[in-house]
């Protein structure tokens, strides 16, 4: 991440989790995934992968680097496990932006056809998925019981390619309330489904620690988007307005063992926070 040089860093990560893993005596844990992006000087020219940022919390843009990281959260210790750098697709970039003038020009009739996307510039889920099967590769015996993503990475592609590298192994994410499932041949949105079935009051434990209340409420639904069956959950915690959806590729697990493994996900959350206050990602 932070120098450029023609040491195998990537080969030296593989032996450094080796090491823990043996010296903790590892053999299972959970995978967690998310992306986190890193300001950079608008005139930087110097720094590798730097690209236009939307800036969340001003809503303007900014220069910057975005990376997705992948930890590993066992019993005893939680640690980085592979990252990769994401850059957009120039081609791509540009296509955009001619749609966004045709549209703000109201220009009418056919628009150009998207390019196809350049294999050196994958999305994010894609490299997610890539760090997924090298750690596969790399570290074969040590059991996957889930893996865990936001709702960037709860689409089909991801969740049926994470499932295929780790067969068994439980997939969960989130989707939008928007997002539309069958029942019964009646076509609706996940909000309104559990608008009409509402959740009951039940106990979770959050990361193996606290015990919360919460209102929870779970089916397996046939999902249009994926073209297939999904466990979905709606979870609301106290003093929460509205509902988080949950989505589980596993259907045999149980709602609250499901619904347990997902807060593990905070802890990818902690990492980023401990990684740019004390490890350097944020002051080099």
């Amino acid at each position: 991440i932070f120098k450029k040089s023609k040491i195998q860093w990537g080969h030296l990560l593989q032996a450094s989790v080796m090491v823990l893993l043996r010296k903790y005596n590892i053999t299972e844990g959970l995978l967690a995934i998310d992306d986190s992006d890193k300001r950079r000087s608008k005139s930087t020219k110097k720094i590798a992968h730097v690209h236009k940022i939307k800036d969340k919390p001003s809503g303007g843009y900014i220069m910057g680097q975005s990376l997705v990281f992948m930890i590993l959260v066992t019993p005893k210790i939680t640690i980085p496990v592979g990252f990769d750098f994401y850059m957009p697709d120039p081609a791509l970039k540009e296509w955009k932006k001619k749609i966004a003038c045709l549209k703000k020009n109201k220009v009418s009739g056919k628009r150009p056809a998207p390019p196809e996307r350049d294999s050196n510039y994958p999305t994010i889920p894609n490299i997610a998925l890539a760090l997924i099967g090298q750690f596969n590769k790399n570290f074969g015996h040590i059991r996957i019981r889930a893996i865990l993503a936001d709702a960037l990475y709860g689409t089909k592609e991801f969740m049926d390619g994470a499932a295929s590298i780790y067969p068994g192994t439980q997939v969960i994410s989130q989707i939008r309330s928007n997002q539309n499932i069958r029942l019964r041949g009646k076509r609706m949105s996940v909000e309104s489904y559990f608008a009409k079935h509402q959740g009951s009051p039940q106990k979770i434990v959050v990361r193996g620690q606290k015990e919360v209340s919460v209102m929870l409420g779970s089916a397996r639904l046939y999902v249009e988007a994926h073209s297939k069956k999904r466990f979905v959950i709606a979870l609301k915690y106290e003093g929460e307005e509205e509902y988080r959806y949950i989505i589980a590729s596993n259907l045999s697990w149980r709602t609250n063992d499901i619904v347990e493994a997902y807060t593990f996900r905070w802890l990818v959350e902690v990492f980023f926070q401990d990684w740019k206050g004390y490890e350097g990602f944020a002051a080099l």
